[in-house]
């Protein structure tokens, strides 16, 4: 379904992990190497497989016992709950960090009076630090993978957050860094763009938004 651009655009909705966020730190990945004990790329790997389950609301302790079997580690919740204790903390601690240049385009949308709001896949582990962030405050919504069960690119989670926006698909802009979650916004109709940076996502709400 092709956007209309002849619409005015007057809500953006946003996702979080690496568009607001930062990558997650050097200093974070090594530290969960470390605290694994097995290879990087097994660990990565494994953590990677299992994170839409978790984002789509399973528990840490499933989250991080799923990950020890994959990578046949001698280490559990039963086992050594303080090494997963430690993955956990590092782990929600590293998705944290928010882009500067991100965080002063929010300001210049807030500002301008743009509608916006946040869908993210997340799970409840980040999706409850998030609710109390100050740089989400002026966000409308706050629409997290782990609270529908399902995540992005399911059409369900976009239908969800315009219904609850009251927003039209030709009148929402998105924001994602996953090439998967851009293309099922816009199979609804809603203008959305692949993150590459906040310079070019700048030029493409001034086009859409005009002065912001």
């Amino acid at each position: 379904m092709a956007t209309d651009r002849g619409a005015t655009i007057n809500t953006v909705i946003l996702d979080y992990g690496e568009v607001l966020s930062r990558p997650q730190p050097s200093w974070a990945r090594a530290t969960m190497e470390r605290l694994a004990g097995v290879p990087g790329a097994d660990f990565w790997a494994a953590y990677w497989a299992e994170r839409p389950r978790f984002d789509a609301g399973a528990s840490a302790a499933e989250f991080w016992d799923r990950i020890a079997r994959r990578v046949g580690a001698d280490w559990d919740t039963r086992t050594d709950p303080g090494r997963v204790q430690a993955l956990w903390t590092t782990d929600i601690t590293s998705w944290l960090e928010i882009s500067p240049d991100s965080a002063a385009l929010v300001g210049r949308l807030a500002r301008s009076g743009t509608r916006l709001a946040l869908l993210s896949n997340a799970p409840h582990d980040v999706a409850g630090a998030l609710r109390h962030s100050p740089l989400l405050a002026p966000f409308e919504t706050l629409v997290f993978s782990c609270d529908l069960g399902t995540c992005k690119p399911d059409p369900t989670v976009y239908t969800h957050v315009l219904t609850r926006l009251g927003a039209a698909p030709e009148e929402t802009a998105f924001i994602d860094d996953r090439e998967e979650n851009v293309l099922a916004a816009k199979q609804l109709g809603i203008d959305a763009h692949p993150y590459s940076g906040t310079s070019d996502l700048a030029l493409f709400l001034a086009d859409r938004l005009g002065a912001f």
